[in-house]
């Protein structure tokens, strides 16, 4: 696996308190929580998919 980068992001107390209620769900931490839900996005919008489609040129 590759190395882990940290980036920093700002976050409102509503946000912060709504992404713990993901807590043991979508991960442990804030930032699995964060990671999980922002590849769950791409996911669903296939962005994830087609990334890899175009890059190997089946697109």
């Amino acid at each position: 696996m590759s190395e882990n980068k940290r980036i920093n992001i700002s976050l409102s107390e509503e946000q912060l308190t709504l992404i713990r209620k993901f807590k043991g769900i979508m991960g442990n931490t804030d930032s699995e929580i964060i990671r999980n839900i922002t590849l769950a996005w791409l996911s669903e919008k296939s962005i994830i998919s087609s990334t890899v489609k175009s890059k190997e040129g089946l697109l």
